[in-house]
């Protein structure tokens, strides 16, 4: 008897005595807990978001959907960016007054490729306020995981206040579990045992978070 024989007769008989009629998981689980902690309205809602996002160090901007293009041109042009990463399903018009080259996200586009993108600019799926965090999904205007882990510049737009929610369960229900999900809060960032924070190693260094509202 090899090892892998030996452990998976030691998992049998553990479960030698349970029935065989056990609830499936989604209803074993208790689902009564707080959805969300405190009651805040829309506004509240996303103050808190902003106020969390800023907290972990990404920079803040809110304009009108009218105001978008000019406020990212502005952005890109802050950054020195020369180069601009593009989503496929992106809306043209967020780009339309950029001055930056535009570069396509291609399936070929290899690590190296990507690094030397200046920045990236895309949607996001949800974000919670409770956490400042934005979850990406993969959809064509939010692109591949990749191209928002690559470059060293993010540039994310929230659409307030469709796409924020209180809590990480309030998330979930608008989630689906089987896409490819990206959760970000602030930069990427890590520390050493001796707590010296460094960012962008697994990620963007500079994140920035356009709030816009119609």
């Amino acid at each position: 008897m090899n090892d892998r024989e030996r452990i998976l007769g030691r998992v049998r008989r553990a479960l030698a005595d349970v029935p065989h009629d056990d609830p499936p998981y989604e209803q074993a689980v208790s689902r009564d807990y707080l959805t969300e902690h405190g009651e805040r309205g829309v506004e509240e809602t996303v103050e808190l978001l902003a106020e969390n996002l800023a907290d972990y160090r990404a920079i803040v901007h809110r304009c009108t959907a009218a105001d978008l293009a000019a406020t990212i041109a502005g952005m890109l042009a802050a950054r020195g960016s020369k180069t601009v990463l593009a989503p496929p399903g992106l809306d043209p018009a967020w780009l339309a007054a950029a001055e930056a080259e535009q570069v396509a996200d291609r399936a070929e586009s290899t690590p190296h490729e990507l690094d030397r993108v200046d920045s990236v600019v895309t949607a996001c799926a949800v974000a919670v306020a409770e956490t400042g965090t934005l979850v990406l999904d993969g959809s064509p205007d939010q692109g591949r995981r990749r191209v928002t882990l690559v470059p060293d510049h993010h540039i994310c737009v929230v659409r307030v206040p469709d796409q924020v929610v209180s809590s990480v369960p309030q998330a979930l229900t608008r989630l689906t579990p089987t896409r490819p999900l990206t959760w970000i809060s602030g930069p990427s960032a890590t520390s050493d045992i001796e707590l010296d924070r460094v960012e962008g190693v697994h990620g963007p260094r500079t994140l920035e978070v356009v709030l816009v509202s119609d």
